[in-house]
């Protein structure tokens, strides 16, 4: 089954969807070695990791098609890729998804802030109007039908910061109207507004949880078998493995320092892999397999 279809059973069967974020080809081995049947690419965690930037509108389309069709190629599971704003107005976005369909990711998710955007957990972001919004996701759509349509459409919205929970799920409604597959509101703050949105929206619904592991000061740290309950069909959690990645870097970094000013040998196998189980992550026995059938 491909990707597009795999995903579509996921969002159809019972049960919610659980979706790590990714950023690079390691982090989705990571992911699709841990058995997870999905995954998000983080915009934030692209521009982090590619760029070095905060997720603030600095990345640009040709960089994110390019780390997404690295992404997609590395691993089997469906690669759900974030497309920002589409960068520009509806005609920019009608490219953006014949660009990004091009990587073989599964879904394409595109939002309603103003640009430059932030991310949706960042004070100062602004939303452009739902008429404007509206048309963006009409040209989703028929780019999507145009090339494949069981590419997944993803409409986002981050309203509920700027206009109220009711304008949020009334967008959410008319993005759901007009062909998105799956409806995201992002920054909700309490288990209250997460359970009034999926109530009040005719849409599989999305929701971010951000670290998984750790609170964050906006939206609250809810089990996935809580969100299921509350009607949630996707839970994503972008920031999870950069923000762990970045831990484990300076862990191992700060051990590093202190046996530098030691004439004693220092092992900590606990910080690192092995070289065999890192090169066995990255498909090296496959490779090995090819060089003995084919190098001559």
């Amino acid at each position: 089954m491909e990707a597009r279809e795999r995903l579509a059973e996921l969002m159809e069967s019972p049960g919610i969807t659980i979706a790590p974020g990714v950023y690079d080809g390691i982090s989705a081995a990571v992911v699709a070695s841990m058995g997870f049947d999905t995954a998000i690419i983080t915009g934030a965690g692209v521009s982090n990791s590619r760029l070095g930037k905060p997720d603030f509108g600095i990345l640009n389309l040709s960089e994110n098609a390019a780390q997404a069709r690295t992404i997609a190629e590395t691993v089997d599971i469906p690669v759900q890729a974030d497309a920002d704003t589409g960068y520009g107005n509806a005609v920019n976005v009608y490219h953006t998804v014949k660009k990004l369909e091009r990587t073989g990711v599964a879904a394409i998710m595109i939002e309603d802030q103003r640009w430059p955007k932030r991310c949706g957990h960042m004070s100062g972001k602004d939303v452009i109007s739902m008429d404007e919004m509206c048309g963006k996701v009409e040209a989703a759509v028929e780019a999507r039908d145009e090339t494949d349509p069981a590419l997944h459409i993803k409409a986002r919205t981050d309203a509920a910061a700027t206009h109220g929970i009711e304008e949020a799920v009334r967008r959410l409604n008319a993005y759901a109207d007009l062909g998105a597959d799956v409806v995201f509101a992002d920054a909700l703050l309490t288990e209250e507004d997460i359970e009034f949105v999926a109530e009040h929206v005719d849409a599989p619904l999305a929701v971010n949880m951000g670290y998984g592991i750790r609170q964050r000061p906006t939206t609250p740290l809810i089990p996935p078998k809580r969100l299921e309950s509350l009607g949630v069909a996707l839970v994503s959690y972008p920031r999870l493995i950069t923000g762990s990645a970045v831990k484990g870097m300076q862990n191992a970094l700060s051990v590093l320092k202190e046996s530098s000013e030691s004439d004693d040998v220092v092992t900590r196998p606990d910080l690192t892999l092995g070289f065999e189980e890192y090169t066995d992550l990255l498909g090296l026995p496959e490779v090995e397999a090819l060089e003995r059938r084919f190098a001559r």
